[in-house]
C-alpha cells in the first residue's frame, strides 16, 4: 500500500509525549488490543513488565522528547507518509477518523474525534499511569488513544507476526473502534468478568470487526482535500493485518508466551480465529453493522 503524495495530513489529531516518564496503574479500565495480557506475559518472562529499548520510532530514539509543533512541520503530506514511519501514523489516523466521522453521520450522529497520544516509556492517563508494557490502548476516561511506536517492533519481534503498514493501521483502528464503543454506549455494557462468551471477549472481537470495517474503505475515505490517502492496498496487506490478529489471540499468547496451557476460562481478547474471524467480517462487508458480537451466540 501508499499514500497519494499530494494529500493533506492534519496532526491536530496527534500529541507526541515521547520521553514522558510514568508507572503502571493497573484496574486503570480501557486498555486495548493486548493491554495488560502483555504486562503479565512479560512479568512472567523475567521481562519487568518493561519493552526492551529499541531504535524508536521514525527518527526519535527512545525517552528522546518531541513536541507536537515538530510533528506538523515534518507531516504534511502523503508523500511525508511514504517516507516517514511517524507520518505514516498520522495519515492512518486521518483515514481511520474519516471514516468514522462519515459512519455517523449517515446514521445522524456527530463522531467526537479523539486525539492519539504518542510516548515513550511511560504516560500519565485520567485512566492511570501506564508504561509501554500494558501495549497500545484507549481510555474512555479522557476519550484518548495512546501507543508506545516500539510496539510495532515489539509485535515482530517478541510475538513474531509479519508486521508492514498495514499491521499498523490495524493496531489504531482497533483502538478506535474502542472509541466508537465508548461514543455509542457499547462500553458501558461490560463489567470485568472473561472467558470466551465474556462480554470484554465481545468487546474486543467488535473493535477488531471495526477495524477490518474501516480497512474495506481504507482506500476510499477523503482528506480534508477531498482526496483519498490510502492507495493500493493488497491482498498481502490484509493478509498480514490477519497475521497479527492471529498473533494477539488468547490462546496464541497463552501457549506461546505463557507457559504453554491454555485456559479459556481467563480469555479477554478472544482467540486467534475468533480475531481473524472477525477482522475479516469487517473486512468483507466493510459494514459495521454486522459486527454486533454482542447479538450472537456464535463467536467463531
Amino acid at each position: 500500500m501508499q499514500f497519494n503524495e499530494d494529500a493533506e495530513l492534519d496532526t491536530s489529531q496527534v500529541s507526541d509525549q515521547r520521553g514522558v516518564g510514568g508507572r503502571v496503574a493497573l484496574g486503570g479500565g480501557g486498555l486495548g488490543i493486548v493491554g495488560l495480557i502483555i504486562y503479565f506475559v512479560l512479568s512472567q518472562l523475567g521481562g519487568g513488565a518493561q519493552l526492551p529499548g529499541g531504535s524508536g520510532f521514525g527518527d526519535v530514539g527512545r525517552d528522546q522528547q518531541v513536541d507536537s509543533q515538530a510533528i506538523a512541520e515534518k507531516c504534511k503530506t502523503g508523500a511525508d507518509a511514504n517516507r516517514e514511519t511517524d507520518c505514516r501514523a498520522v495519515a492512518f489516523i486521518n483515514s481511520i477518523q474519516g471514516f468514522w466521522s462519515d459512519q455517523f453521520a449517515r446514521s445522524g450522529r456527530t463522531y467526537e474525534q479523539a486525539k492519539t497520544n504518542f510516548f515513550s516509556g511511560g504516560v500519565q492517563t485520567r485512566c492511570g499511569n501506564a508504561t509501554s508494557a500494558v501495549g497500545p490502548f484507549y481510555c474512555p476516561a479522557d476519550g484518548q488513544v495512546y501507543i508506545d511506536l516500539t510496539f510495532y517492533q515489539e509485535l515482530q519481534q517478541k510475538f513474531g507476526a509479519t508486521g508492514g503498514p498495514f499491521v499498523e493501521a490495524y493496531i489504531l483502528a482497533h483502538e478506535y473502534g474502542h472509541h466508537v464503543q465508548n461514543l455509542l454506549g457499547t462500553s458501558d455494557r461490560v463489567g470485568q468478568e472473561s472467558g470466551p462468551t465474556s462480554g470484554s471477549v465481545r468487546l474486543e472481537l467488535q473493535a477488531d470487526c471495526y477495524a477490518g470495517a474501516w480497512a474495506n474503505h481504507a482506500q476510499t475515505v477523503p482528506t480534508g482535500s477531498g482526496k483519498p490517502l490510502i492507495t493500493g492496498v493488497t491482498r498481502d496487506d490484509v493478509n498480514a493485518a490477519l497475521d497479527a490478529a492471529a498473533r494477539i489471540g488468547d490462546d496464541y499468547i497463552q501457549s506461546e508466551l505463557g507457559g504453554g496451557r491454555v485456559d479459556t476460562t481467563q480469555f479477554t481478547h478472544g482467540s486467534s480465529a475468533q480475531r481473524q474471524k472477525w477482522y475479516s467480517t469487517g473486512y468483507e462487508s466493510g459494514d459495521p453493522a454486522r459486527c454486533n458480537t454482542f447479538d450472537t451466540n456464535n463467536l467463531g
